[in-house]
C-alpha cells in the first residue's frame, strides 16, 4: 500500500512552530503539567517526556487524540477520503467519525465535509448501500456510524437509505440466498450479517451492523435487534443458553457458529473428542458490546457469562487469548481489540473492571496509557500486517475512537482523583 512518506513545506513549518511554541510552554512551566489549554498548542507532532504529559487522565486522552487527528488530517487525499485506490471506503468512515466524535470538529469543517462527499459518492442509487464492489455489509456498517455521528440533518436521507440496505443484509427468513434459499430461526446463519448480500454471517460483520444500527437510532423494539440476539447468543461458549453441539462454557465469543463454528484464534480439542472453537478478546468484546445495544441487561446470563471471561483474560498487552493459537498471533488485530474493548466497556457502564485476581483496573486510564506508550513520533498507531493493521490510517482511527470513548466515559463517570 502507498505511504505518506514526505510532508510538504507548509506542514513543515507549521510543525516547526508548533513546536517551538510548545518549548515555549514548557519553559514557562517547568514544574507544572500542561493544562488543557496547553494541550491544544503542544499536540503537533513529537511525543512529550512522560513526566511532562499532562496529569489528568482526559487531558493525556486528549493530547494523544489530538496528535491522532493533526496525523489523520496530513493523510487525506485530494478527493477528499483517507483510503487508497484498492481500499475500502470504510476507512474513509473510520477517520470522518474518529474526527467528527471530536468537539473540535463538524460537517462545517471544510475538509470534513469534502470527505463525506468522498464517502457519499460510494453510495449506491439502486440499493442504498456505501461500498465498492464488495463488502457490502461492512463498509456500509461503519459508514452508517460515521454518517450518524456527523449529525448533520442534510445527511438524513442517505442515512435512512443506507439503514434499510443494512437491515435487508441480515440473515432472516425474509431473505433469500444466491439459490432462492431462506433460513429460518433453527438455522446457525439466523440473525446474522455476512461480508455481502449472500456472505456466511460472522460477528465482525454483525457487531459493526449491530452498533451501526444502534448509533442511527434503531428503536428498541426493532425485529432486527432479536433476530441478532438468536445470531449473537450462538456465536457464544456458553452451551447453557448456546444450541449449538459444539458450544463451549467459557463464556467467551468465536468469529462465527456457522459450519459448526468457526475461530480466527483455533480450537480446543475437549477429553470427549469434540472441536470447540476457542473464544478470544476481540469477539468476546465485540460480542458483549453487540448484545447490550440489542437490548440484554448486566442481569442476563450471557452479559454475566462474557463478563467472567473478561475478567479471566485481562490484558492491554495484546488481543486476549490469540496467543493459544501462536505466539506470533498474539497481537493480531490489537487496535481493533482496542476499538471493541472502549466501546463495549463504556456500554456495560462500569468504570472499573475487577480481574480473576481481585485486581481492580480502570478501564479507562489503563486504556489511554496503553495507547500513549504505543503513539509513534508522527502520532500515528500502527502494527501487524494482518487485518491490515500495518496500514497506520486505519489503526489511527481505530485507536482515537477507542480513546474518544475513554474520554467520553470519564465525563459521565470522572475517574477518582489520586
Amino acid at each position: 500500500m502507498t505511504r505518506t512518506t514526505t510532508m510538504t513545506a507548509a506542514i513543515a513549518g507549521t510543525a516547526a512552530v508548533l513546536a517551538l511554541s510548545a518549548a515555549c510552554v514548557l519553559a514557562q512551566r517547568k514544574d507544572t503539567p500542561p493544562t488543557r489549554a496547553d494541550v491544544g498548542t503542544i499536540a503537533a507532532p513529537g511525543q512529550l517526556a512522560a513526566s511532562t504529559l499532562p496529569s489528568h487522565p482526559s487531558d493525556r486522552a486528549q493530547y494523544q487524540i489530538d496528535r491522532g487527528l493533526n496525523f489523520l488530517k496530513q493523510q487525506q487525499r485530494p478527493d477528499g477520503g483517507w483510503q487508497s485506490e484498492n481500499d475500502p471506503p470504510g476507512i474513509t468512515a473510520l477517520v470522518l467519525r474518529a474526527f467528527v466524535e471530536d468537539p473540535h470538529y463538524s460537517t462545517k469543517t471544510p475538509f470534513i465535509r469534502k470527505g463525506y462527499d468522498k464517502l457519499f459518492s460510494y453510495q449506491q442509487l439502486d440499493s442504498g448501500g456505501i461500498y465498492q464492489d464488495m463488502l457490502a455489509s461492512y463498509n456500509t456498517a461503519i459508514a452508517v456510524s460515521s454518517i450518524a455521528a456527523a449529525n448533520e440533518p442534510a445527511y438524513k436521507e442517505r442515512l435512512d437509505r443506507a439503514v434499510a440496505f443494512l437491515k435487508g443484509l441480515q440473515w432472516t427468513d425474509a431473505i433469500k440466498g444466491p439459490r432462492g434459499e431462506t433460513v429460518d430461526p433453527k438455522n446457525p446463519w439466523y440473525g446474522g450479517w455476512g461480508y455481502g448480500r449472500h456472505g456466511r454471517p460472522d460477528l465482525s460483520n454483525a457487531h459493526f451492523a449491530i452498533e451501526a444500527l444502534h448509533d442511527a437510532g434503531l428503536k428498541a423494539d426493532d425485529p432486527a435487534y432479536k433476530a441478532a440476539l438468536v445470531f449473537l447468543t450462538r456465536t457464544q461458549n456458553n452451551s447453557e443458553t448456546n444450541d449449538q453441539p459444539w458450544a463451549g462454557n467459557d463464556g467467551g465469543f468465536v468469529y462465527s457458529p456457522a459450519n459448526n463454528g468457526d475461530s480466527e484464534a483455533g480450537f480446543i480439542a475437549t477429553p470427549d473428542g469434540r472441536k470447540v472453537p476457542r473464544s478470544y478478546g476481540s469477539m468476546t468484546y465485540a460480542g458483549l458490546k453487540s448484545m447490550i445495544y440489542a437490548g440484554l441487561t448486566k442481569d442476563d446470563p450471557r452479559v454475566k457469562a462474557a463478563l467472567q471471561w473478561i475478567e479471566k483474560h485481562w490484558t492491554l498487552d495484546e488481543n486476549p487469548a490469540m496467543r493459544e493459537a501462536g505466539a506470533d498471533m498474539a497481537r493480531h488485530g490489537r487496535f481493533y481489540y482496542y476499538y471493541v474493548f472502549a466501546h463495549a466497556l463504556r456500554a456495560y457502564g462500569e468504570p472499573t473492571i475487577t480481574d480473576a485476581r481481585g485486581v481492580a483496573h480502570d478501564w479507562r486510564t489503563e486504556l489511554i496509557d496503553k495507547c500513549a506508550s504505543l503513539q509513534r513520533e508522527d502520532g500515528s498507531w500502527a502494527g501487524e500486517k494482518r487485518w491490515m493493521e500495518d496500514n497506520a490510517v486505519l489503526s489511527s482511527a481505530y485507536v482515537v475512537l477507542a480513546i474518544e470513548e475513554a474520554r467520553a466515559d470519564l465525563a459521565e463517570r470522572p475517574a477518582p482523583t489520586k
